[in-house]
């Protein structure tokens, strides 16, 4: 991996949709169910990594490939359906093949709905591939 400058910004932009808004229903449990009509904090999680992802994106070399490893979120305030919201990951430091990013999450108000922190391994694309087929082994065995 190329060094990765402390500071450099990367940002995931997006509207949010219904399928956004908190929604725990789920047919092994009837207890759950759609709840608030407002960005979940699972959706911002996801987004965040993206956002961390973009971080490494300029510096992969060739073969590597990153893995998250660590997401971290406080969710502060809310994001209403097509409201546009904008997360900015900003590159921390990077100790071995762990790449750090901290990110902040902004409605399109400008209020600041979340705060949170990423952590990807940077690795070979072939040991990764190796990582998964390990476990899909180990699974196919104990589904026997």
């Amino acid at each position: 991996m190329k060094p990765i400058p402390t500071g450099y910004q990367a940002t995931f932009e997006t509207v949010v949709t219904d399928e956004m808004t908190v929604d725990f229903e789920h047919p092994d449990d009837p207890q759950l169910g759609k709840l608030h009509p407002v960005y979940a904090t699972y959706w911002m999680a996801k987004h965040m990594e993206l956002a961390g992802r973009k971080i490494i994106l300029p510096f992969l070399e060739e073969g590597e490939e990153g893995i998250g490893t660590k997401v971290s979120v406080d969710h502060l305030a809310s994001a209403l359906p097509g409201m546009k919201i904008r997360i900015v990951a900003e590159h921390t430091r990077t100790e071995g093949s762990r790449v750090y990013a901290r990110c902040t999450a902004w409605n399109e108000l400008g209020d600041r709905i979340g705060v949170g922190s990423t952590e990807q391994v940077i690795l070979p694309k072939a040991k990764l591939l190796r990582i998964f087929k390990k476990l899909e082994e180990r699974w196919l065995q104990h589904r026997k």
